[in-house]
């Protein structure tokens, strides 16, 4: 499945791993059970981790270890849920996460720039056809109407200049 990475498509240097699977060589994503089985293992290996983070599962259970993962994979199991939203946020701004924040599973076109918005950065794509349409539409809106976790500049700041609006922008 193709990859897109701040609008740009790339190869994926990370491998998606399943519990049951040797690690390969280089950079591995790891399910949370995984992680939290054979966390000592999985960073002794001195290889780049990241962790897929179900929606039912709090993001603050990565808090002590996000400044060792590369990559945290958010799965959105459904275009109705919208878990993955706030976890991204909450990653972004109340755990001042610098690392990728990817979508994986229902990745839907129409959700991308609200995705974007709240501070996810790779979208793992249902298929090379789509590539051409999802770059496109991370340049559809670009007047934005209020703060958000990708720090983008917002209307209000815009027209007033930030130094008018300090303390309004979100904390990150």
């Amino acid at each position: 499945m193709p990859l897109i990475r701040n609008g740009q498509p790339l190869a994926d240097p990370w491998t998606m791993v399943a519990d049951d699977a040797p690690l390969p060589a280089g950079a591995a994503i790891v399910s949370l059970a995984r992680w939290l089985r054979d966390r000592d293992a999985l960073l002794g290996r001195n290889q780049p981790i990241g962790i897929v983070l179900p929606p039912d599962q709090a993001v603050d259970e990565l808090g002590p270890d996000l400044d060792r993962l590369g990559v945290v994979a958010l799965e959105f199991r459904s275009f109705r849920d919208g878990r993955a939203y706030s976890q991204a946020r909450l990653l972004r701004e109340r755990y001042g996460y610098t690392g990728e924040i990817r979508a994986t599973g229902q990745v839907l076109r129409d959700q991308l720039l609200f995705m974007e918005r709240c501070g996810i950065d790779s979208f793992v794509l249902p298929n090379d056809s789509a590539v051409t349409a999802w770059s496109e539409a991370i340049r559809e809106i670009s007047v934005w109407y209020q703060p958000a976790a990708d720090r983008r500049t917002w209307v209000v700041a815009a027209r007033h200049g930030a130094s008018a609006l300090d303390g309004c922008a979100p904390a990150g």
